[in-house]
């Protein structure tokens, strides 16, 4: 009787040594929530890195015009987070500021193609006036 309770605690009982229990699938943070992705997407969109030349300006932009929405502090590490979609959250007053963001930089994105659509006609016409100008020379050449 003894010895039985001394196995038990010694831990020699049926199951076999060495094995250990299957370990289970844990997200290490590989894969992003979908609110992560959106605000990602929404702040690519809104301050796009061709537009600004370095990743250290976007982030300052994105910091200066964020900050004008939330209450906490919106750092230049938080935006880095976001941008490379390693935050574990996404708060929703971020996620207004980003969507007003890409809302205001389609606005401007559109006003610098209409402005360059001006430039484009204005162009245009000047070739077209030319080449009529041309044309008209030639007719009364005999």
């Amino acid at each position: 009787m003894i010895a039985q309770e001394n196995d038990k605690v010694l831990g020699t009982h049926d199951k076999p040594l060495g094995s250990r229990p299957k370990a289970r699938i844990v997200n290490k943070g590989n894969d992003m929530s979908a609110d992560v992705l959106e605000a990602r997407d929404l702040m690519k969109g809104a301050f796009p890195l061709e537009r600004y030349g370095k990743l250290d300006n976007v982030f300052f932009e994105v910091c200066k015009y964020v900050n004008r929405f939330v209450q906490k502090e919106f750092t230049q590490r938080r935006a880095r987070s976001i941008w490379e979609g390693t935050a574990r959250r996404i708060d929703a007053e971020e996620m207004d500021a980003l969507r007003l963001a890409e809302i205001e930089e389609s606005k401007r994105e559109q006003r610098e193609l209409r402005a360059r659509l001006v430039a484009l006609d204005a162009k245009l016409a000047r070739v077209g006036a030319a080449a009529a100008r041309t044309q008209v020379a030639a007719d009364r050449r005999p």
